[in-house]
């Protein structure tokens, strides 16, 4: 029998107990009771300073800018020195096979997209920074003669030689010939030569004889408006170069690839004219 010192101290534990928020478990045997679990309120940290609610909704993230596109160097009708080498690498991987003219025009369009796509590029057209850069990664800088493989070069100055009278004047540096008279050029065209086995003679000569369809009892081919100036060379319209251009080379005469020029030029020059083949 308890007395009312123990009860008292009982009843003290249970209100304690009841205050706390403590929970007691059944009495198991031998009136031993379970462990007292406490329950603890969480309390979540403040927002730092400065973020809205708009941050506290699930799944939002920051924007992320837009990248710009990248910068169009050339695209269909520029023209220039530029897109003359864009042609020459593009020729290189066999994308072109024209020119290079120096004209951004269809074809060179057409072959840009075709690149573009075989790389998984945009198929634009347009050559942009990043077409450019995958380009030069894939290609070598191309020489002079592919840059001018179907002519288009500037002319060099005229040698002294060809400053007074009629003169052909033919510069090897540039690959050009000049029509001459008293040291006003009428017309430039451009030239191909001999091989290194068959080379085109250098100096002054004379036109010694015109031969409008005339064809070669040597090499058993074709020299329209033949113009001959030492032994069998001379100055004749060739298809060769006007379908290979500086990819092939001559038997030793100097070449004209533009059909319509020669046929002006074969009607003005005279037997006795000069000619000067010079570096």
């Amino acid at each position: 029998m308890r007395g009312p010192g123990v009860r008292r101290a009982a009843g003290a534990a249970a209100a304690l107990a009841v205050l706390s928020g403590c929970t007691a478990g059944a009495g198991g045997q031998g009136g031993s009771r379970s462990p007292v679990r406490v329950e603890v309120t969480r309390t979540e940290p403040a927002a730092p300073s400065g973020q809205g609610a708009a941050d506290d909704k699930p799944g939002a993230a920051p924007a992320t800018p837009k990248p710009s596109p990248p910068k169009v160097l050339w695209s269909r009708g520029d023209d220039g020195r530029d897109v003359r080498e864009l042609q020459a690498r593009l020729r290189q991987i066999a994308w072109l096979f024209d020119g290079p003219t120096g004209t951004y025009d269809e074809r060179t369009e057409e072959a840009v997209k075709g690149f573009q796509g075989k790389r998984g590029l945009p198929r634009t057209g347009k050559t942009d920074t990043v077409t450019w850069q995958r380009l030069l990664g894939m290609t070598g800088e191309p020489g002079r003669w592919e840059l001018y493989l179907m002519g288009g070069q500037p002319a060099d100055a005229p040698d002294a030689r060809c400053m007074t009278g009629r003169v052909l004047c033919i510069s090897k540096e540039s690959r050009t010939l000049r029509w001459m008279i008293d040291g006003r050029t009428l017309l430039t065209v451009p030239v191909r030569f001999g091989s290194q086995y068959t080379p085109t003679r250098e100096g002054v000569f004379q036109i010694y004889w015109k031969s409008r369809h005339h064809v070669s009892t040597l090499y058993d081919s074709p020299m329209p408006y033949a113009m001959f100036f030492s032994g069998g060379q001379a100055v004749h319209y060739s298809a060769d170069f006007a379908a290979r251009g500086y990819a092939g080379a001559s038997h030793g005469c100097v070449n004209v690839r533009d059909e319509a020029a020669i046929a002006d030029l074969f009607a003005q020059v005279r037997g006795g004219d000069k000619v000067v083949v010079h570096w």
